[in-house]
């Protein structure tokens, strides 16, 4: 079976999300939707990617020379599946308008409401909940971070009593040039909990997990402080062996290989020929990771235009019943070129 897909949105998470579903066996990339006649156009057109825009923006692209090969309803009438990757808020009107009375599957992002899909989605987490689901969610960068981190020692064995996480947010992404903190650090919210740990929640409804954060004028990552408790006691080398073997989660060594800082991190992205310089997995500092009789410490970077690019590819197959977890996780990783030496892809 090959399912046929189609994206809403071609900006940040779209385009890499549309270059890993073109890469994947049992996948066609139909089209994506672009609203202008951008760089961004052009270069999907230059890749050999369908481009369909809204009717009223045909003559916009005509002008430019970009050429489309139809409207929006045209692509979603050929289609199995949609990735909206629309900006917040847009999705859920693009499930009322066009989704849902054309009877559509769709996976949203974690900038729409929970509300929007039947599911919150990580696939560590609750992959199999996604299973024949109609609309799944997949949820933004932070929320996808911390519950790789959580399910990686709950898949362990390991009974979590709390979370809490200290988030320090990039002011925007590199594309982002009018938005972000100049010379500031914005309260994001000013309120606690942010939003980000009931997101958790919604992937991990049992997780005691409480969150803070603030916006800072970098575009490179997120980078999370957090402590968790255990039931019971848990040493250092525990938890380095639980994150060593959980997939999408790697170690980054200050000490030894001179990782200081999360510039370092997304050149070494580049340096080893990922594609945009992308992390699709936590970047955990290995030499922050402390344990104190039941609690532990770490911190990680998440890199915020990425690493919801997997869970995209996951909720695919998940909802489409194509395979099960961890035969969906281990082929998607390795098609995307994710570290898998030493990762356990049978973690039941």
């Amino acid at each position: 079976m090959v399912v046929k897909v189609g994206i809403v949105g071609y900006g940040t998470i779209g385009k890499r999300v549309a270059d890993a579903v073109r890469r994947m066996d049992g996948m066609e990339l139909v089209g994506v939707v672009k609203q202008n006649p951008d760089y961004e156009s052009e270069v999907a057109v230059s890749k050999g990617i369908r481009l369909y825009t809204y009717e009223d923006k045909v003559g916009k692209f005509e002008k430019a020379r970009i050429k489309v090969s139809g409207t929006i309803n045209e692509l979603l009438r050929s289609i199995d599946v949609v990735i909206d990757a629309t900006p917040d808020g847009v999705g859920a009107e693009n499930k009322a308008k066009l989704y849902e009375p054309m009877k559509l599957r769709a996976i949203f992002q974690g900038g729409e409401e929970a509300e929007v899909a039947e599911v919150s989605f990580n696939a560590l987490a609750n992959y199999d909940m996604a299973v024949g689901k109609r609309f799944v969610r997949v949820v933004s960068c932070n929320t996808t971070a911390l519950s790789r981190l959580i399910s990686a020692f709950l898949i362990h064995g390991y009974r979590i009593r709390r979370v809490r996480a200290y988030i320090v947010r990039r002011g925007a992404d590199p594309r982002e040039f009018k938005k972000g903190p100049i010379n500031d650090v914005v309260f994001n919210p000013a309120t606690v909990p942010s939003h980000h740990g009931p997101d958790v929640m919604t992937v991990i409804p049992s997780v005691n997990i409480i969150t803070m954060a603030v916006a800072v004028p970098t575009t490179m990552m997120h980078l999370h402080m957090v402590n968790m408790e255990f039931d019971g006691q848990i040493s250092r080398g525990e938890a380095i062996k639980v994150l060593e073997e959980t997939p999408r989660i790697l170690l980054f060594n200050a000490s030894s290989k001179k990782f200081e800082s999360l510039a370092q991190v997304i050149e070494w992205a580049r340096d080893i020929g990922r594609p945009r310089g992308d992390v699709f997995e936590n970047a955990v500092i290995e030499d922050s990771i402390t344990a104190s009789q039941n609690e532990l410490f770490l911190m990680q970077g998440v890199h915020q235009e990425s690493i919801v690019v997997p869970e995209n590819i996951d909720a695919v197959r998940a909802m489409m019943g194509l395979t099960d977890k961890w035969s969906s996780i281990r082929k998607t990783d390795e098609v995307l070129g994710l570290i898998t030496t030493n990762k356990n892809y049978a973690l039941a």
